[in-house]
């Protein structure tokens, strides 16, 4: 037997270890006593192990199995037909969910992002922050591990870009706005980019140009969000979190506000929203702003929602707002009541927007809210301003 490269993807340090001494001794006695263990099982076993596991992800070139499923799902079937010569001439692989695999996966990113991100302690804020101000900063939809080629759709975009372009954002929309007693981080939805293993939309299964792992993606969200929190932090005295639930990632915005909320459950300077409903609600002074992502909803049915849902508030303020995300580019209108309005984002477009002509600006906006007038200043950054910063 010779080592078969192609199974490292699919072995643990311990099996990769027992199979390449395995190879080196010629069996598993040799093998076993080579690397200090007393009973060759111990070999026999990890070998074993790494073979079905290989197997059960459609790898196994003795019974003519070489087209591997994705990581996450096992083989349900394998269908040979061979043709005169002998060898295989066609094949069917018939693969299904492996649950078990996807929740281990699973646990592994959040094994990786708690290694990376102890919980927040408390800290003093900024010592002179405006009272009669809340800074605001809503993200757009993000789309986190996205794959954007520029020669395709105008511009590169990747898992890296995409966090340097949000982090980059922050440090000059901060060091823009004043310093205030309260601030909002409104993530407005499809934050990222899959919400599963599978580079798909989770309602209509449409394929998406995905860069990375899933869990290298969770790991860069939380990343992201952490930085954002802190940075608004340091210049703010209190910071409120909302995270929207997108059509890209209704499962990861819920597991995204309750991460958060433990990562913060310490630091009363950090309240996280995490209601899993689809529209969310702050009240500063006289300002009243609902936060939806804008899917599955009427943008002239929004100032209703909002009236029903909070009518106390409605009533004892004077300047309504909704924000939303989705459309990808500003769009703004006065109800009698409110002001009803999307937002740009900062990634580029995909290829399939591209192609179907979309060519909206790309821009990120902070907020300045005045207890008693309502919105009194935006700021604005553009990816040219962060990438000449």
């Amino acid at each position: 037997m010779s080592v078969d490269p192609a199974l490292r993807e699919f072995a643990t340090e311990t099996q990769w270890a027992a199979y390449i001494a395995f190879d080196e001794h010629g069996g598993y006695r040799q093998a076993a006593r080579a690397c200090g263990y007393k009973s060759e099982n111990a070999i026999r076993d990890a070998v074993n192990h790494l073979f079905k596991k290989a197997a059960l992800r459609g790898y196994s070139p003795p019974h003519d199995m070489t087209r591997v499923v994705p990581d996450g799902y096992h083989v349900k079937g394998v269908s040979t037909y061979y043709g005169q010569d002998g060898k295989p001439a066609g094949q069917w692989v018939k693969s299904s969910i492996d649950r078990e695999r996807q929740e281990e996966i699973f646990r592994e990113a959040l094994a990786a992002m708690a290694e990376t991100l102890p919980r927040s302690k408390p800290a003093p804020g900024p010592k002179h922050p405006a009272s009669h101000l809340m800074a605001c900063y809503p993200i757009g939809d993000h789309h986190l591990g996205m794959l954007s080629w520029h020669q395709e759709t105008g511009a590169d975009y990747d898992l890296d870009i995409g966090e340097r372009l949000l982090i980059g954002a922050i440090d000059h929309l901060v060091g823009s706005v004043p310093s205030c007693e309260r601030s909002v981080v409104a993530i407005l939805g499809d934050y990222l980019h899959i919400d599963s293993f599978d580079p798909v939309t989770p309602a209509s299964r449409n394929l998406l140009d995905a860069d990375g792992r899933f869990p290298k993606l969770v790991r860069a969200g939380i990343r992201c969000s952490r930085y954002t929190i802190e940075a608004s932090k340091r210049h703010h005295q209190h910071v409120l979190v909302i995270v929207e639930i997108g059509n890209h990632d209704p499962s990861s915005a819920i597991f995204l506000a309750e991460c958060l909320a433990n990562i913060y459950e310490n630091d009363p300077r950090v309240t996280v929203d995490t209601s899993p409903r689809h529209f969310h609600y702050f009240e500063f002074g006289k300002c009243l702003v609902g936060v939806h992502h804008g899917h599955g909803v009427k943008m002239a049915d929004l100032p209703l929602i909002m009236a029903t849902d909070k009518p106390e508030e409605w009533g004892r303020t004077e300047y309504r707002y909704w924000w939303t995300g989705h459309v990808h580019h500003d769009q703004a209108k006065d109800f009698a009541g409110v002001r009803v309005e999307s937002f740009r984002v900062l990634p580029p477009t995909d290829a399939w927007a591209a192609n179907k002509g979309y060519r909206s600006l790309r821009d990120m906006k902070a907020i300045v809210l005045h207890r008693d007038h309502g919105e009194v200043a935006r700021h604005i950054v553009n990816p040219s301003m962060i990438a000449a910063a």
